[in-house]
C-alpha cells in the first residue's frame, strides 16, 4: 500500500546505527570473495533491533548471491541458506533479529527493489544499507534506505522508490577498545599527535567536498531535467544554505578576519621559534666541532715540542747505540 507524506516524514527521521563489527564483516566478505577483482557486489543479512525510531545494526552474515552483469534482472539468492544461518544465530543470541540487508554497491542497482521485496518475506520492514568498501572512500561509508511506495505529486499513480534515512557509526565499549587496538596497529608508531590531527581534519574536509560535489551534480541533473524534483531534498538543501553565515555582514567579515589573523600569528611565531632553535643548535654544533679541533691541534703541538728537546734527542741516540752494540754481539757470536 502507498504511504502518505506524513508517514514518509516520520520514516525519514529513523536513524540507522551501524556497529564497527558489521563494517569489518562486510569488508572481510568483500575481500574474501571474487568481487574484489571485479565490479561485482556482495550481499548479506543485517541483524539487530528495530525500535521504530532507531534501527540498531549489531551483526551480519554473508549470503550466497550471483547476478548477471549484462542483465540486471537476472540474479540468484539462496533462501535455504538464510533460514539455516538465522536458525544458528538465534541459538547464540536471540536478541539479534534480521532487520535488513546490505550490499557493497557502491551505488544502487536496478534489481534492488526486487531483492528488497524478497527480504520482506523474512523481515517486516527491511532496511537496505549500502557499504562502500573502496579504499579511497572518505567519510562515513554507509548509506541507509527504506523502500516506500509513494503517490506522485499529481495523484495519478504510485511509484516504488527508496527513501534515504540518516545513518551513523556507533560502538559499544568493547567494540571501541577493539577498534582502538586495530587502529593502533594500522597507524605508524612514529607519527605525532599533531600530524594525526591534521590528517584527520584533512580527511574530514575531503569528505565534505565529496558531499558538496554530490549535491552540485544532483542539482544540475534536476535543472537539466534528467532527474525529477524531490521536494524533500530541496528542503534539506535550503536548510543547509540557511545555516551558512552571511559574509556580506561587515561585523561577521571582521570577526572571520580577526580569527584568521590570530591563527596566522600563532603559525608565524611558531616558525620564528623553530628557526631560532635550529640556529642555536647550529651554533652549538659548530662550537663543539671547533673545540674538538683545537684540542686535537694542541695535542699534536705537544708531541712535536717533546720530540724537539735536547734530552729527547740524547735518549734517542743512546737507544740507537744500544741497538748497534746488540747487533755487533750477534755477529761475533
Amino acid at each position: 500500500m502507498p504511504i502518505t507524506s506524513t508517514e514518509i516524514a516520520q520514516l525519514a527521521t529513523t536513524n540507522v546505527a551501524v556497529h564497527p563489527l558489521v563494517l569489518l564483516s562486510v569488508a572481510d566478505h568483500h575481500a574474501r570473495s571474487a568481487a574484489r577483482s571485479s565490479n561485482k557486489r556482495v550481499v548479506g543479512i543485517l541483524l539487530g533491533q528495530d525500535n521504530g525510531k532507531t534501527v540498531n545494526v549489531a551483526n551480519s552474515f554473508a549470503v550466497p548471491f550471483e547476478e548477471d552483469d549484462k542483465d540486471p534482472k537476472t540474479w540468484f539468492l539462496d533462501h535455504d541458506y538464510i533460514d539455516g544461518m538465522w536458525g544458528m544465530f538465534k541459538k547464540v543470541n536471540a536478541r539479534e533479529r534480521p532487520v535488513g540487508w546490505y550490499h557493497t554497491g557502491p551505488k544502487m542497482r536496478a534489481s534492488d527493489q526486487e531483492i528488497n521485496e524478497l527480504f520482506k518475506k523474512f523481515i517486516p520492514r527491511p532496511v537496505m544499507v549500502i557499504v562502500d568498501v573502496r579504499e579511497d572512500t572518505v567519510g562515513i561509508p554507509t548509506d541507509a534506505y527504506f523502500a516506500v511506495e509513494e503517490i506522485k505529486d499529481d495523484g495519478t499513480e504510485t511509484q516504488k522508490t527508496f527513501l534515504h534515512v540518516p545513518s551513523t557509526i556507533e560502538a559499544e565499549e568493547a567494540e571501541e577498545i577493539g577498534v582502538e587496538h586495530l587502529l593502533r596497529d594500522i597507524k605508524h608508531s612514529t607519527t605525532t599527535t599533531l600530524s594525526t590531527r591534521v590528517q584527520e581534519q584533512l580527511s574530514s574536509l575531503r569528505g565534505l567536498q565529496s558531499r558538496i560535489l554530490e549535491i552540485r551534480d544532483y542539482l544540475r541533473s534536476v535543472a537539466k531535467g534528467d532527474l525529477p524534483i524531490n521536494h524533500q531534498i530541496v528542503y534539506h538543501v535550503q536548510d543547509a544554505l540557511n545555516l551558512l553565515p552571511d559574509l556580506d555582514d561587515p561585523a561577521k567579515t571582521k570577526a572571520f578576519t580577526v580569527n584568521n589573523n590570530d591563527q596566522l600569528l600563532v603559525v608565524y611565531l611558531s616558525s620564528l621559534l623553530r628557526a631560532v632553535i635550529a640556529l642555536h643548535a647550529l651554533v652549538d654544533n659548530k662550537e663543539s666541532i671547533g673545540k674538538a679541533e683545537l684540542e686535537e691541534k694542541e695535542g699534536e703541538d705537544e708531541k712535536k715540542a717533546k720530540s724537539s728537546t735536547p734530552g729527547a734527542k740524547k735518549a734517542d741516540d743512546a737507544k740507537d747505540e744500544k741497538k748497534g752494540d746488540s747487533k755487533d754481539e750477534d755477529k761475533g757470536l
